[in-house]
């Protein structure tokens, strides 16, 4: 857009670029105010009107309201050209609050826009709907939104679940049979529409999972189809097949399968074949796979698939990226939880982690020995965290440290010599 605006907007873009201090970009940015009520109030200001409302945004994003320019931009989103119309809807959405006035000059706009036979304006209308319309007027532009579910466009049908998802969000009761359509997106034939629909499932199932168990096999059928490449190439990244999608599925399925022992049966086989197929050394296939560790971990639980879970996530901890190594360290933790054997063979190399100049992955780590301890390891186990209860460490490290040492000390002790050594060690450390 730049390349239509005039030398004088290049201009102040340039000198708020160079400003030294914020209170000389104050100055300049007061200077552009007061020329843009000018500018606004001149005869020919219609055809500038583009530029204006360009600049009129880039002095709000700079803490510079420009409320005397306010209702230029409802105005233009009147206008017949798409370019125009889309600018005076993205100014509105930057200067207009839910309760504002000015709101009720745009509904009629936006219905008139739902309904138009240029699916880019219904586009336009149906983000501005996600921002502007409030509780209050949700009722006079939701039925049209719920017909716009059935466009001819993926685009629109995109936008207007995500329109019904923001409905929802802000007044669940203005929104009847949702479900109908969140449904028949899942299926939609376009995976923009069903990415879109997932995550309105995700949040709705958080609420009260089990009314969405009889929607287990069409989530396994997806991801299926997902990960055996039957998406458009387009949606890949990195040789990983809509991993977005997958992730989100992944979330999903969690969900629905935590205490659903007939559901987690369901996905068993997929969940396998997921982190199988999602071990190809990119950043974004560790993604996948750590998000399908964490699924196994949160379903009912199968041995094989927590062996394999476990043995991924050697992968993320023996990599020298730091922040795999944490996902990886994060990823045992939840395995731990489950049952801690199926971690048990990977001790040494979690032990190693301690090593690592990461503060944070320090800390992650003790964590997950603390939930490894058994009576066979616990005298090792306590010696390294002895190792980090010094004075050097900060009070609430100490704190942390010194009551896991403790706990350890109660629950394993191997005699009643080591504990006595122990926790007398621990009142000298920790002070």
């Amino acid at each position: 857009m730049t390349h239509h605006m005039s030398r004088e907007f290049a201009e102040l873009v340039k000198a708020v670029g160079d400003c030294k201090s914020k209170q000389e970009e104050d100055k300049i940015m007061l200077k552009e105010v007061a020329v843009l009520r000018v500018r606004l109030s001149e005869k020919g200001a219609a055809a500038r009107m583009k530029e204006l409302c360009v600049r009129m945004m880039y002095c709000e994003m700079l803490g510079h309201p420009v409320e005397f320019g306010y209702i230029h931009a409802v105005n233009m989103t009147q206008h017949s050209s798409l370019v125009e119309k889309k600018v005076g809807y993205l100014a509105a959405c930057l200067f207009l609050e839910e309760g504002s006035e000015l709101l009720i000059l745009l509904v009629n706009t936006l219905q008139r826009d739902l309904k138009s036979t240029n699916p880019w304006e219904v586009c336009a209308a149906l983000s501005a709907v996600t921002r502007l319309i409030g509780p209050e007027t949700i009722p006079a532009v939701v039925g049209q939104v719920r017909g716009c579910c059935g466009h001819a466009s993926e685009h629109v049908r995109k936008k207007a679940v995500m329109a019904l998802h923001r409905f929802l969000q802000k007044a669940p009761d203005t929104v009847p049979d949702h479900m109908e359509h969140f449904r028949k997106a899942l299926c939609d034939r376009d995976p923009s529409v069903m990415s879109s629909a997932l995550c309105v499932l995700h949040d709705l199932a958080r609420k009260h999972p089990p009314s969405y168990h009889n929607m287990i096999p069409s989530l396994v059928s997806i991801i299926k189809q997902v990960i055996e490449h039957r998406l458009p190439r387009e949606f890949d990244y990195h040789r990983t097949p809509a991993p977005w999608i997958q992730i989100r599925l992944l979330k999903l399925l969690a969900l629905l399968g935590t205490a659903n022992q007939k559901g987690s049966e369901e996905m068993y086989e997929v969940l396998k074949e997921v982190m199988k197929r999602a071990d190809v050394g990119t950043s974004i296939g560790f993604g996948v796979m750590y998000e399908c560790v964490r699924t196994i971990t949160r379903i009912y639980p199968h041995a094989q698939l927590l062996e394999e879970a476990a043995a991924s996530t050697s992968r993320f901890i023996t990599s020298d990226n730091h922040n795999l190594r944490y996902i990886g360290v994060d990823a045992l933790s939840a395995i731990v939880t489950v049952n801690p054997k199926y971690a048990s063979e990977h001790q040494m190399v979690v032990v190693d982690c301690l090593e690592d100049g990461d503060d944070t992955l320090r800390r992650k780590t003790l964590d997950l020995l603390y939930k490894m301890t058994t009576l066979a390891n616990v005298e090792m186990v306590v010696n390294r965290m002895m190792a980090y209860l010094t004075p050097q460490a900060d009070a609430f490290e100490r704190r942390d440290l010194a009551a896991k040492i403790s706990s350890l000390a109660e629950r394993f002790a191997p005699s009643n010599g080591w504990f006595v050594r122990t926790m007398n060690e621990v009142f000298e450390r920790a002070g």
